[in-house]
């Protein structure tokens, strides 16, 4: 089946969904999402987004946060261009009905909370459910739109491009890598399906889940980075893996995140003996950047051989953490933990991608008419280490200078058509009597990337990495080519493809910067290591 519009979206967050409501206005637009449209990271993200509203506040004093938090590698033109356009992107989204928290003493302003790493309160949140009420106002208007058709439980296999045509002995009149679209993989009946366009636009989060441990949804497995990178996209800054210091630790609390805004209320970290221990590794103790945390936690539970420490703002007015907090609250209470009266239990967990897909300003690739907006690129904006709230506000920019910078290629409709687009050719491949494969590895990539490509990294345990991964690589490759895809199959070979990017740009850093921590190399070199790791 062969299915065109003149956008497709690979994915159903805050990027794509904005990118969409705006390409509604200039062509048909079909989004493709694995799941249910719902499914996306940003359905998950408590905090808020980060935004210069505050009188007190500055451009210039945001700029100067993200830049101290990304340890030099930041792009700053990009940094200008994401604060500088912080403030109209918020009033863009409280005209789509965005229902975001309002000061108590005036209700005419937005409620701003402050988060490790800030200098000022520049935080705009919906209580602690920022991302469901972002999720919920951008799809409910996505759906009023007659020119977006969304398909739900539709998984992206590879992009289409150039290359592939002339494997196949296709003539094109393209002189570089082209995009014109993607197979997709109907999950619920396993046909695949040819999907083409004048613009490809890859919005498909992140890839927390390939570390055991993640504050990640499921569907984080790094789809549209694998489909990029073998198409032959450049990837950069992989070895920046961004390790939230609060995921909830219990049991039966998967993927559980506890806001940093807990921190920035006045949470504080503390052992299991109730002792403070921030302030032996950082002047702004718990409200440090997320890097130093991380990695003191990492540090103190390795000391002491404990699983957890606590995250306590139990001494806060119980009225305060159950009107601030309430979904966090509800959720620790149905696991018996009540944080008005006692402290939660936290461990460090994977969170974000400050590497991606390579582009420039206007999210742009190195494969002509792809772009890559959201987790899912390397914008510059970030460095090495992303700062609180960042990333939704970033999502928002770039999905307007994308969408600006696409609406050309659109309207020339002359200059980009298509060779004839063979169907899907499954070759002699069956149904697979070997699943076990599939659950096998999956679950070994992700203990090996914990263990050995974590918050704090060595070259033995690299070195290690890297030899694993590649024989997984090989047992992924011939199994794909044997059977019949499926979804799981998909998924673990996206994950092991990013698992593989992350080991090789960490092996290719030679010392330490923020995320990125090597005890080889435990100092930051300027001189031989300013600059991105491009793969």
């Amino acid at each position: 089946m062969e299915i065109t519009s003149d956008y497709l979206i690979i994915g159903s967050g805050i990027a794509g969904l904005s990118f969409a409501l705006k390409a509604a206005l200039r062509g048909t637009v079909n989004i493709v999402t694995k799941k249910e449209k719902m499914d996306a990271s940003t359905n998950y993200a408590q905090g808020g987004i980060a935004s210069v509203l505050d009188p007190q506040d500055s451009f210039d004093l945001h700029m100067a946060d993200t830049l101290e938090s990304g340890a030099g590698l930041c792009n700053e033109e990009v940094v200008r261009m994401v604060v500088t356009n912080g403030p109209a992107m918020i009033q863009e989204l409280v005209s789509l009905g965005v229902r975001f928290s309002r000061n108590k003493k005036q209700a005419n302003r937005l409620d701003l909370t402050r988060e490790g790493g800030h200098s000022r309160r520049r935080i705009v949140h919906t209580d602690d459910l920022t991302g469901q009420e972002l999720e919920r106002a951008l799809i409910d208007n996505v759906e009023k739109e007659s020119n977006v058709r969304i398909y739900e439980n539709h998984m992206a296999i590879d992009l289409i491009t150039t290359s592939k045509f002339i494997r196949r002995g296709i003539s094109t009149n393209e002189s570089e890598e082209t995009c014109w679209g993607t197979y997709v993989l109907d999950i619920h009946t396993g046909e695949v399906k040819t999907f083409l366009a004048r613009v490809t636009v890859l919005a498909t989060g992140g890839a927390g889940k390939v570390y055991l441990y993640t504050s990640n949804p499921d569907i984080a497995t790094g789809d549209g980075l694998a489909i990029g990178y073998r198409a032959g996209a450049k990837v950069a800054n992989m070895e920046f893996v961004q390790f939230h210091p609060t995921c909830l630790y219990h049991p039966l609390a998967k993927n559980f995140l506890i806001s940093e805004s807990v921190r920035g209320e006045g949470g504080r970290l503390v052992d299991k003996r109730g002792n403070h221990f921030m302030e032996r590794y950082h002047p702004l103790k718990d409200l440090a950047l997320r890097d130093i945390v991380a990695r003191s936690i990492d540090a103190e539970l390795k000391k002491s051989g404990d699983e957890y420490v606590f995250l306590d703002i139990s001494h806060k007015p119980r009225d305060f953490i159950r009107k601030r907090f309430p979904h966090i609250y509800q959720r620790c209470l149905e696991l018996n933990i009540d944080i008005t009266r006692e402290p939660i239990p936290v461990v460090p967990a994977a969170h974000y991608m400050c590497g991606g897909l390579l582009t420039d300003s206007h999210g742009r690739t190195t494969i002509t008419n792809l772009y890559a907006i959201g987790e899912v690129a390397c914008t510059g904006l970030h460095g090495a280490n992303r700062l609180a709230s960042n990333s939704l506000i970033e999502a928002l920019v770039f999905a307007k200078s994308a969408f600006e910078d696409s609406v050309l290629k659109v309207a020339d409709k002359a200059s980009h058509e298509s060779p004839p687009v063979p169907l899907w050719d499954p070759g002699s491949a069956t149904d697979s009597d070997e699943s076990v494969v599939v659950s096998h590895n999956w679950d070994e990539v992700r203990r090996l990337m914990w263990n050995y490509v974590g918050i704090v990294r060595t070259n033995k345990r690299l070195t290690r990495a890297k030899r694993r991964i590649e024989v997984i690589q090989q047992e992924i490759k011939d199994y794909y080519w044997d059977f019949i895809i499926t979804m799981d199959l998909l998924e673990l070979r996206d994950l092991a493809t990013v698992a593989e990017l992350i080991i090789t740009s960490a092996t290719m850093r030679k010392e330490s910067r923020g995320l990125h921590y090597n005890l080889d190399y435990p100092e930051q070199d300027d001189k031989n290591w300013r600059h991105d790791t491009v793969v």
